[in-house]
């Protein structure tokens, strides 16, 4: 088990070597994290661990891609899904071009499911979907839009209970234990890199969701993040969040108004 200390350690020589800042990130989160990449890689001791990292730049990318991994599904939490397809989608219809944002996107499922919710409302062909993630390998499997045949039973049954009316087997193809779904979904997709703790805003959007990230983050590094999610948001636009997390204590509760019962806020003012 790596000590408190040790994992201060670590966090400083991967700022010091690599320029990449976990200093914000939530300890018991982090601390969980890497003592799962310190016991499935074999390591005893810290020193060891600690010096693979500083010697290896290849060894240290992967134990950042390992614990910046977050755990994702299609159609996840289908009542949030309902009220984006039932609530959301109608007013952003009204605009004329529809910019949205996937930050910390993962492996792409949260945003292919958004682009056939676009689909089925007939707003694919005019909007654009952002999706970015600090994991370059993660943002990989996004771009490939293949996920596991074993999962598709339970995204078909999230799509369903989010109100889904169509055959979700018409989105994608099935070939030796993997679906991909299909290209007319991906050419409105956009994917790159961003880092949530250091970069800044780089369009204007209509809707930005960012679902059970900021739980990985400590307060400061939250509040940071919901402003720079604030000024990367048309007013009337949508900023949607994971269950567990919250812009009240971050940003003038008078600028946005929560949209349903979901954690779904509306940008009122600038």
């Amino acid at each position: 088990m790596i000590e408190d200390i040790e994992l201060e350690t670590l966090i400083n020589e991967v700022y010091e070597y690599y320029g990449f800042d976990f200093g914000s990130y939530s300890r018991a989160s982090l601390k969980r994290r890497v003592n799962r990449v310190f016991y499935l890689d074999g390591f005893t001791h810290f020193h060891e661990f600690l010096s693979k990292v500083r010697t290896d730049e290849e060894y240290c990318k992967r134990m950042i891609d390992e614990i910046t991994v977050n755990v994702t599904e299609m159609f996840r939490d289908p009542s949030f899904y309902m009220t984006l397809r039932k609530e959301v989608l109608p007013l952003l219809g009204t605009k004329p071009f529809i910019r949205i944002w996937h930050a910390g996107c993962s492996t792409g499922e949260e945003v292919y499911s958004m682009a056939i919710m676009l689909k089925e409302a007939g707003l694919l062909h005019k909007s654009i979907l952002y999706a970015t993630d600090i994991n370059a390998s993660v943002l990989e499997t996004a771009k490939s839009g293949i996920f596991p045949l074993r999962m598709i039973k339970d995204y078909a049954d999230n799509y369903r209970d989010s109100g889904g009316q169509e055959d979700f087997s018409d989105y994608y193809i099935a070939n030796y234990g993997f679906a991909k779904f299909n290209e007319d979904l991906s050419e409105k997709m956009v994917f790159s890199q961003h880092n949530l703790v250091s970069d800044t805003s780089f369009n204007e959007f209509d809707l930005i969701l960012c679902r059970n990230v900021l739980i990985y983050f400590d307060n400061n590094l939250q509040k940071r993040v919901v402003n720079l999610f604030d000024d990367s948001l048309a007013v009337l636009g949508f900023l949607a969040l994971g269950t567990k997390e919250t812009i009240k204590y971050s940003i003038s509760p008078t600028k946005y108004k929560q949209f349903d019962k979901e954690k779904i806020w509306r940008k009122i003012k600038e």
